[in-house]
This record gives structure tokens, sequence and C-alpha cells, in this order.
């Protein structure tokens, strides 16, 4: 028996896998969840949020856009539109983002996609405060 997951990262930039798992925290549609050493098989989809990933390492978290995850005999396969470590993100960046976001809000043109907007405030608003929890 196994005691520990694999975790597999996959963007459209690139591909991270994680040995030595022993705890997954995802975004899904009706809140976050945790995937443990022999949980069932699961496929769901991921909202905006974060992705805890706990090791004997310690804990490192990721802020996503969302995607999908599977779970299959202890790996857990996550395929994302975008993911980023904490200490990673462009704090400036994202706070920029957001002021962008906020700013095509209040104009209230005749073009304006208003759930691209709102998803653009939520993803800045979501990299700002992963950001905050590590820095």
């Amino acid at each position: 028996m196994n005691n520990y997951l694999t975790v597999s990262i996959t963007t459209p930039q690139k591909k991270r896998v994680f040995e030595g798992v022993s705890s997954c925290t995802a975004p899904g549609t009706k809140g976050s969840f945790q995937i443990l050493v022999d949980h069932a098989p699961l496929l769901s989809q991921l909202e905006i949020g974060e992705i805890k990933l706990e090791s004997d390492k310690g804990l490192e978290r990721y802020s996503t856009s969302g995607g999908f995850l599977e779970v299959l005999k202890n790996n857990v396969s996550l395929l994302l539109e975008s993911c980023e470590k904490a200490e990673e993100i462009d704090v400036e960046r994202a706070k920029s983002a957001l002021e962008r976001a906020r700013k095509r809000m209040q104009e209230k043109s005749a073009d304006l996609d208003i759930r691209r907007a709102e998803a653009a405030l939520l993803r800045a608003l979501n990299r700002i405060r992963i950001a905050g929890k590590v820095r």
C-alpha cells in the first residue's frame, strides 16, 4: 500500500509532478475539498481558488484559475488553465489586473462581457490573497 499521493499539475505552459504528497486540497465548484491517500476515484471541475499540497517538506500553496481534477489509485491529476506557486506570484501585476478589472466593470459599456470582467476580478483577488499567505 502506498502511503502518499503523486500529484501532477499540467497547464498550457508546463507540467509539474509532486511525489510524497500526503494531502491535496482543491477549489471545487461547491467549495474546497481534500484528497487523502486511498481516496475513491473522482473527477471534479475546479474553480478559481487555492490548491494546497502537504508533504513531509511542508505546505505549498498555488493559485489557480480553474480546470479539472482526477483521482485514481493515489494519483491526482490536475489539468489547469493556470497555476502559480504563492511565492512566485507578482503581486504588483495582480494589483494592476485588479484595477483594470474594476475599471472595466465601472465603465458599463455596451460591449462589456460582465462574466469575463468578474472572472478577471476574481482571478486577481485570488492571486493577491494567496501571495499574502506566504509573505
